[in-house]
């Protein structure tokens, strides 16, 4: 993997060797609360439409507007704050995400606490499409793809403990009890990231923030494609993932069926974190070709409870270090436009996400809980041969 100056300041790197474990603990937990303030509520919605006298459905959307809200300012807002020296941006966006967090457990009205969660998806917005550039230009060349996966590792983390965490959480005083200690855990963020995590300057000037000309950019598109199909395709089914385990007969095993799935997505980051820099065509091919794999045993073999864990760990093993892989890849074809490339991409994952809830519900209603595999496998084949097929632009060879 190869970086430009764009997105890494020669000054940030200087005289480094090592990697900065320390600086790079802080973008990790950005980004786990992040997606901890996501899929919070996922566990949570029967105790929170209780006491937002709502019905479950209704109160799901206060986890697709956080998705909508995230894909929809992404771009904006990096725009606005691209000349903002780097941890002043990460301290705006976690200060948003403190105070929404609290004051969702503080509202028992649902026209308020969609608001306040719209405006959490913003922060979050902010977020995202920082930590990949920010961890680059902390790291030196050589690792910069290693630096990556770990800033971003706090995304399989969350999924694997965000939902599990919360309900736990809920038994020791409320559904409320769950969203004081996330905020609660942004003020250590907050602590620790002032203490440990250098500032980077942002753009200067003379750069400019047009999308347009990126999207041309050689391989970008194909790249785009590829996660698109990848994530609509993971969130369809991990979305339903109780709907699917009810249909297989294994309704109560949904939270052991999560933590395989959650365990294997950390050791990906493992794996994947050591060998990123030199070989990411060959991890990429490999997780759209598992992840496939992965799928079509659940979609034949959702009978035998034993396969199914296997193949929901399989699973887990593809998609844990897929953020980093694609926003690797993105950083890398886009060179000098890196910056703006990496909001269009956390634009399209954040979008993928609420279109994969969305497509996965239609789906369900209309044709049965069996069918969502299906369609995760044929969106997986497309983003697979976009992989295989990307090897001069998007996915090279040589990367």
């Amino acid at each position: 993997m190869t970086q430009t100056s764009a997105t890494t300041p020669p000054t940030a790197v200087s005289g480094r060797e090592r990697l900065p474990g320390k600086a790079l603990f802080g973008l990790f937990l950005s980004g786990f609360i992040g997606i901890l303030t996501e899929c919070l509520p996922a566990g949570l919605l029967p105790e929170i439409s209780h006491s937002l006298n709502t019905s479950v459905a209704a109160t799901g959307q206060i986890v697709t507007i956080y998705a909508l809200a995230t894909a929809l300012a992404a771009i904006p807002l990096s725009r606005l704050t691209a000349r903002w020296p780097r941890k002043y941006v990460l301290y705006v966006a976690l200060t948003v995400v403190l105070v929404t967090n609290t004051l969702t457990a503080l509202s028992s009205n649902y026209t308020l606490t969609m608001a306040i969660r719209l405006v959490a998806g913003m922060g979050t917005a902010l977020i995202w499409p920082l930590l990949a550039g920010y961890a680059a230009g902390l790291a030196p060349r050589s690792q910069q793809g290693r630096a990556i996966a770990i800033a971003l590792a706090g995304t399989p983390l969350a999924l694997a403990l965000g939902v599990p965490l919360g309900t736990w959480l809920s038994q020791f005083g409320g559904w409320q009890v769950a969203f004081y200690a996330s905020a609660g855990l942004v003020v250590l963020n907050l602590a620790w990231i002032f203490a440990t995590l250098p500032n980077l300057p942002g753009q200067s000037a003379d750069h400019t923030f047009a999308v347009a000309p990126v999207l041309v950019i050689p391989g970008f598109r194909v790249i785009l494609l590829a996660l698109t199909t990848y994530v609509v395709a993971h969130n369809i089914l991990y979305t339903y993932i109780t709907d699917f385990l009810g249909y297989a007969g294994m309704a109560g095993q949904t939270g052991w069926v999560l933590f395989a799935f959650g365990m294997t997505s950390v050791l990906s980051v493992l794996v994947v974190g050591t060998h990123i820099d030199h070989h990411l065509r060959k991890l990429v091919v490999g997780s759209t070709l598992l992840f496939a794999i992965s799928v079509l045993a659940l979609a034949l073999l959702s009978g035998v409870p034993v396969l199914v864990y296997v193949a929901a760990g399989a699973w887990g093993f593809a998609f844990g270090s897929s953020p980093s892989l694609f926003i690797a890849a993105a950083i890398d074809a886009t060179g000098s436009s890196a910056h703006i490339a990496q909001s269009i991409t956390i634009t399209v994952y954040s979008g993928s996400i609420a279109l994969g809830g969305l497509v996965g519900g239609l789906l369900i209603a209309g044709l049965g809980t069996e069918s969502i595999t299906w369609a995760a496998l044929a969106l997986l084949v497309v983003s697979t041969a976009a992989v295989i097929a990307g090897k001069k632009h998007a996915f090279p060879r040589s990367a």
